[in-house]
Formats: structure tokens, sequence, C-alpha cells
């Protein structure tokens, strides 16, 4: 059969005579309702000329044998329905939990399975919007609390204002001023709308910066400072990007690298140049840490997605806005980011085309 007709033929075929089938269309099965109600009381009358029986009794039973075809399929019309109804209403009571089930193959499944995926990502935004109420409220209390901690020390006399108690000072005031900017990033984010101001650079002194920006975090502000960062790009290496927005992404490749690297561990940042004829940038963040699971690896992408670690511990504190933030503004590029294979730790890999708009 499938020699004479083809696969590509026999699905337009399938889909051509959807209007014609009564279990793929609510419109045939109405039709096909309306045919079998006259059919029936055609035949019913046919009978009563050819016997005894009186005209009135005939239609008495038609009449019966009509509406109980009628309730079994306005029975089965209503019930998918009834059930929307039923979920919309819980779901307007917060409960985005309930499902429709999908019996049909006509217009009326395809709208419960729509009302399903509805309801699956107003859930998802539920929990998004709880799990980041739980985590910014975290986020913000610890360096609240150590700053009130450090300031209330210094009003009651137990430690003196000093250049060294003023820096414990300034490290907390950082850390809540680095999840301010990742709230207006998000924000931003939502919008769909940010300015995109690409140039040409050497990639081997911005690097450097960028790097010697972290060097002096991990010295400043971060937990960490046994982690040594290395650099391996080629000192002729040219790139077209927005230099702000890159710095955002390769500052939070960076941060995440050192927070999951073994103690005395080595956080590499290397660039090459794409393939040709293209061109463009192809940049790795690779550090020795536990790596994330195959499984995992598209939800660390995902705001509020921390996913779970390769050896199977939890993941860090932090509002999971970082990666997407990292995403978003690759993505404003017009290039890729992704966690690639790697023997060892987790190897992020960036790339960038050759050019870019010079706004988005």
């Amino acid at each position: 059969m499938s020699e004479v007709f083809p696969a590509p033929l026999l699905r337009r075929i399938w889909a051509a005579s959807r209007p014609l089938d009564p279990f793929r269309s609510v419109k045939a099965a109405l039709c096909g309702l309306v045919v079998l109600s006259v059919g029936i009381t055609t035949v019913l009358t046919l009978l009563a000329h050819r016997s005894s029986i009186e005209l009135r009794v005939i239609a008495i039973i038609a009449v019966i044998a009509s509406l109980l075809i009628t309730q079994f399929v306005a029975h089965g019309l209503a019930t998918p329905v009834t059930e929307m109804t039923a979920a919309a209403r819980a779901m307007a009571r917060g409960d985005y939990g309930r499902r429709v089930r999908v019996a049909r193959r006509d217009e009326l499944g395809d709208l419960a399975q729509a009302f399903n995926r509805m309801a699956a990502d107003l859930q998802a935004v539920d929990r998004h919007r709880k799990e980041l109420v739980a985590n910014v409220s975290h986020e913000l209390r610890t360096p609240i609390a150590g700053l009130r901690a450090v300031l209330e020390n210094v009003v009651d006399g137990v430690s003196e204002a000093d250049p060294k108690t003023m820096a414990t000072a300034l490290r907390q005031t950082e850390r809540l001023s680095r999840l301010v900017e990742q709230l207006l990033d998000l924000s931003r984010l939502e919008n769909g709308v940010v300015p995109l101001q690409p140039r040409r650079f050497l990639v081997e002194p911005y690097l450097s910066g960028v790097l010697g920006d972290a060097g002096v975090a991990l010295g400043r502000g971060h937990a960490r400072t046994d982690v040594r960062l290395a650099l391996d790009v080629p000192p002729d290496l040219v790139a077209h990007a927005d230099p702000e927005r890159l710095d955002q992404v390769v500052t939070n490749l960076v941060d995440n690298a050192v927070k999951h690297s073994p103690q005395n561990g080595r956080v590499t940042v290397r660039a090459r140049a794409g393939q040709q004829p293209a061109g463009g940038l192809v940049l790795e963040v690779l550090d020795e840490g536990p790596g994330i699971p195959r499984s995992q690896r598209e939800v660390v992408f995902e705001r509020f997605g921390r996913g779970t670690r390769a050896d199977g511990g939890s993941p860090d504190g932090g509002t999971g806005l970082g990666l997407a933030i990292a995403r978003w503004a690759v993505a404003l590029h017009g290039g890729t980011i992704e966690v690639a294979e790697s023997r060892r730790g987790c190897r992020m890999l960036l790339t960038l085309p050759a050019e870019q708009p010079a706004s988005r």
C-alpha cells in the first residue's frame, strides 16, 4: 500500500478527510446525528405504513430513539467542556495541578490538549514566582543580616569602624548590589527590548581585564580565594560583540566555575576564532568541579533553574538567574551557549557569529 501511495500523500488524504470523520470532527458528528435521527424516523414511518401499528406510536418511538441518541452524543461532547470548566474554576482558586482527560480526536480533543498545555505553563509560572520569592528572600537575608551585625557592632562599640570592619560591610553591600543587578536584568529580559552596541575589539586584553576584575572579586567579596584563573587566547584574536553584554556572560560563567571548583582548583578561559568562512568567536570556560549531568544541562539555563550536580550533590545557593541571563545576552548577539562534553569538570561553550546587528 505504501508503495502505491507514498506516506506524505496518505497523510494529506487523512488530514483532508477529517471534516467527514465523526470521530475527528464535531461538525461531522452533529451531521451524523441528524442523519441518523432522520433515518430512524423514516424507517419507523415506513414500518407503520406496512403494519398495523399506529403512526402516533411510531412517532413516539422515533422521538424517544432520537432523544437517546442525542443524549449519548451530547454527553460525549459536553464531558470535556465540563471538565475544562471545573479545571478553570480550580485554576482561578490557585490550583494549577488540574488536567483534562484527552480521550477525543476531534476539535474538543485539540482544545483539551491546548488547555492542558496552558495549565502546565501557568503552573510553571506560579512555581517560578514562588521560587523567586523564596530565593530572593534567602539571598537578601544573608547579606542584610551580615551588614546589620557589622553596623550594630560598630554602633555598640564592640568593634571599631576600621578599614577591616568597613571592608566586611562593603562585601555584604556588593552582594546586595549584584542581586539587584540580576533582578534588573531579569526585568529587561521579560520586556524583551535591550540595546545592543557591538564593536570590534581584541579578545586577549579584553578577557584579561575581565579576569582581572574577577580576581579582585575573589580577594574582596568571593568566598573562594584558592582558585587559580588561567587565560588561553591568541594575541591577535578579534571579536565583534557588545563588550558590556559579553562581560556579563563571561563574569557569570567564571563566577559559577569558581564556586564549583575543588580546593586549589583551576578555571581556564579559552578563546578561538570560529570556523571559516563565517568566522566569529568560540569561547570556553572550563573548571575542575563535579560537572553538570546530561539531564540537567538545559535546566540550568532556565530562569530560577539551578539543577543538580553530577556527583548527586545539591546545588549551591543563588537565585538561578545567572545562566538564564547569560543565554539571553548571547541570544541577543545571535550566538549560542551550552554545556559541552568534558572529561573532567564542566565545560561551558559559547559561540558568537562574526557580525551582529547594531541593536536588537
